[in-house]
């Protein structure tokens, strides 16, 4: 196994075009995994830890752009109110040793099912900044990114550069099941947005199915409840039976599997259940928030 050490975002995008498949490594977190268990035994490592520019952020006016390798660490306390589902996310990961770290490109690059990063940037509708020497930069939504198991949508010689990630205009959360309360891969996870600014909601779901999903036809059924009902203008509380059909909608567009960390009826189930209690917490968020304001 060969070993390249690029100075720069030119030098590993040279290498990664003249090695594509160099498997790049920065924090390590989920590569030396497999590597140390003999499951991967690539022929070249791409070591990013050099390049400086990918463990830098900016928040511009709208949304937030985050160098691959920030790590979970800072995102947890310099991002919380910018990226606050996200920030919930990082706070889930492993143990404070990996936390500081790994990153959001290293969990897209992997691009496991049940990588804790997924269902926030699923639910605040991140893009991820992908390059490569030949062909320059390009941006790909993240609806698109997960083509399935493991894989994504990067080409052999492209690089993760960045995730341009929307700044929070409504209530965020994040929830996850896992065998333990620390140290331990999701055996299902789910995050949901409120976006007031579109009158929209975005969901997540991590680890019950082949890839991260989002559960559309529960969007589509809230986002119209919400509106028929005036919900974003008076303030409601969502009605038992419409927060139910969304768990249950959220809970159908699982396709998981059974393993030795759950069944795929647990996760159906455990997936239907944060659903609700997400939605719970958050719109009492924003009903609390357009209290403040009217009071104001």
């Amino acid at each position: 196994m060969d070993f390249l050490r690029p100075a720069s975002w030119e030098e590993a995008l040279a290498a990664k075009a003249e090695h594509p498949t160099a498997v790049p490594i920065a924090g390590g977190t989920d590569v030396m995994v497999e590597i140390n268990f003999d499951h991967r035994r690539p022929e070249y490592l791409l070591d990013l830890n050099r390049v400086g520019d990918l463990y830098e952020w900016e928040s511009g006016a709208d949304a937030v752009r985050l160098g691959a390798s920030v790590s979970y660490s800072t995102i947890m306390e310099q991002l919380r109110a910018e990226l606050p589902g996200l920030a919930l996310a990082s706070h889930t990961v492993a143990s404070p040793q990996i936390r500081n770290r790994g990153g959001v490109g290293g969990n897209l690059g992997t691009a496991s099912p049940a990588g804790d990063a997924h269902p926030a940037l699923l639910a605040a509708g991140a893009e991820v900044e992908v390059a490569s020497a030949a062909r320059g930069t390009r941006m790909i939504p993240i609806d698109d990114f997960y083509t399935g198991v493991k894989r994504n949508a990067l080409q052999p010689d492209e690089l993760i550069r960045a995730v341009h990630v929307q700044k929070a205009d409504g209530p965020q959360q994040y929830s996850k099941v896992g065998t333990r309360n620390a140290m331990v891969i999701a055996v299902c996870a789910f995050g949901l947005a409120l976006h007031p600014g579109t009158r929209t909601v975005r969901t997540g779901i991590g680890s019950a199915a082949p890839t991260p999903v989002r559960a559309k036809a529960a969007e589509e059924f809230l986002n119209a409840a919400l509106e028929e009902g005036g919900f974003w203008d008076n303030g409601k509380i969502i009605t038992p039976s419409a927060a139910k059909q969304f768990a249950d909608l959220c809970a159908a567009a699982c396709n998981p599997i059974d393993d030795v960390r759950g069944t795929a009826s647990y996760r159906r189930h455990a997936v239907g259940v944060m659903a609700r209690r997400t939605l719970t917490w958050t719109w009492e968020s924003y009903r609390g928030a357009r209290h403040t304001e009217g009071a104001a």
